[in-house]
């Protein structure tokens, strides 16, 4: 099992990889024996989560990208090959989100929001699925959400990008596992991060969101690098057009108390 487990030999790409949960995945998979690039689009960002791969004692390139630019993402693999000839496993980590009523959300903003979450995600697809097809093996992991399967409100942008992840991820399941490509995605639940840690700590949305989660606490980012080693290494090679969640219990939940 560990064997199946392992990532020795291969090289992955991280988009949205140097923040968050993107950078805890990154790291991980580089502990799990992967060289790993930590892609993003600024640049010092990038060069600090590669020192970071580096010191596990694992091989990186700092390469900025950014996934609303399909020229930046062709760049990006191009690097990527010409720095370790192949890339096997890509994640999908980047994205942004904008809360306000729906009734009047800007229409500017929620295609900004749809074109990074969900049109990036396209765009990576495309281009890495191409190389990888072409090889015959590849992994591609999608980031999903919560919103992927239910509603928190005044993020609709948000859950409609997210819920466009998911159909495109049994798509490209479907059209590309036969031929070696596994797609899959993670859904995480509630994980702190610099980001959202006012919000989660200080507000009654955060008090909400804890209410809901039956493990009765917000979760680690580190606490999805373990659904990310799975879904990319051999022990998944079954494994393909899913969500795999990670809420600590969240949408398993009704009433709590």
């Amino acid at each position: 099992m560990q064997s199946l487990m392992s990532l020795e030999g291969k090289t992955a790409v991280v988009i949205g990889g140097t923040s968050g949960i993107g950078r805890a995945l990154s790291l991980g998979l580089a502990e799990a024996g992967a060289d790993v690039i930590a892609t993003a689009r600024r640049k010092e960002q990038v060069d600090e989560t590669a020192s970071a791969i580096e010191s596990i004692g694992r091989r990186t390139a700092r390469i900025t990208s950014d996934v609303a630019d399909r020229a930046s993402l062709e760049a990006l693999l191009a690097q990527s090959l010409q720095t370790f000839n192949k890339v096997d496993i890509l994640i999908n980590c980047a994205g942004k989100i904008k809360r306000a009523p729906t009734l009047t959300f800007p229409e500017d903003v929620w295609q900004d929001i749809l074109d990074t979450n969900l049109t990036g995600t396209l765009r990576a697809c495309q281009i890495f699925g191409k190389h990888m097809l072409d090889r015959g093996y590849g992994r591609i992991i999608n980031i999903a959400s919560l919103n992927t399967f239910v509603s928190l409100s005044e993020v609709a942008a948000y859950a409609a990008s997210k819920a466009g992840v998911a159909a495109l991820t049994r798509s490209l399941a479907v059209e590309w596992s036969r031929h070696g490509v596994i797609v899959n995605a993670i859904a995480p639940g509630v994980f702190r991060t610099a980001l959202n840690a006012e919000l989660l700590d200080s507000t009654p949305r955060g008090k909400e969101l804890l209410m809901r989660t039956p493990m009765g606490r917000f979760g680690k980012t580190e606490e999805v690098v373990g659904a990310a080693v799975y879904l990319a290494s051999d022990a998944a090679s079954f494994v393909t057009g899913q969500v795999l969640t990670v809420d600590g219990g969240f949408l398993a939940s009704g009433v709590n108390q």
